[in-house]
């Protein structure tokens, strides 16, 4: 009977052992041919697609996203013709505006830094990274960090990415200090549009 306890003892700590190793994160290469990058994610994403409305027109955004515990991150794609790119300084506005305003209206920070992201030809280009603070009641709720690439395709196309990691349980430390850790650093510095 001893034996047989030491055994299942054995096992319930080997079993919570192997738990114990196996990681929350399952890091895995995602490339994206019809919308020209590759990424790093933290598990498989799932994607959808939607047609989102701009002025008199509709513009198609294909979304990439998984969700790890209180974390969502995502990779968000629009395609816009080059017939169309006038428009697009006012879409990147508006992608931004509305984002900045709703943190700003909501009581919350927002943190704007100068950053890199690199090509898959290996380019270094300069972009700028957004840690917001999402609050209610002067308590904070959300946290999110945000980059936009545009990046013009050999056909004159552009194409606006957004890269994002939106954290949904109140965290006591500020945006940009809680998307400092590798886990979140791995999903912006591994995104590469073409």
């Amino acid at each position: 009977m001893f034996r047989g306890l030491s055994k299942a003892a054995t096992l319930l700590v080997a079993l919570a052992f192997l738990n114990a190793c196996s990681p929350k994160l399952d890091w895995r290469t995602v490339q994206s041919p019809q919308e020209r990058y590759t990424a790093l994610f933290p598990g498989k994403p799932d994607k959808l697609d939607r047609r989102i409305p701009y002025l008199d027109q509709e513009f198609l955004q294909v979304l990439e996203a998984v969700k790890i515990d209180d974390d969502i991150y995502s990779v968000s794609t629009i395609q816009l013709p080059a017939n169309q790119s006038a428009s697009l300084s006012k879409l990147l506005y508006q992608l931004q505006a509305n984002l900045i305003d709703r943190a700003k209206a909501s009581g919350g920070d927002v943190t704007i830094e100068d950053t890199f992201y690199k090509t898959t030809d290996k380019q270094r280009l300069p972009t700028k990274d957004y840690f917001i603070d999402l609050k209610s009641n002067n308590k904070s709720q959300q946290l999110m960090r945000i980059r936009w690439i545009n990046r013009v395709a050999p056909n004159g196309d552009h194409w606006i990415y957004q890269i994002s990691v939106l954290h949904t349980n109140a965290a006591k430390e500020n945006a940009k200090t809680f998307f400092s850790k590798e886990e979140y650093e791995n999903f912006f510095s591994d995104f590469s549009p073409e």
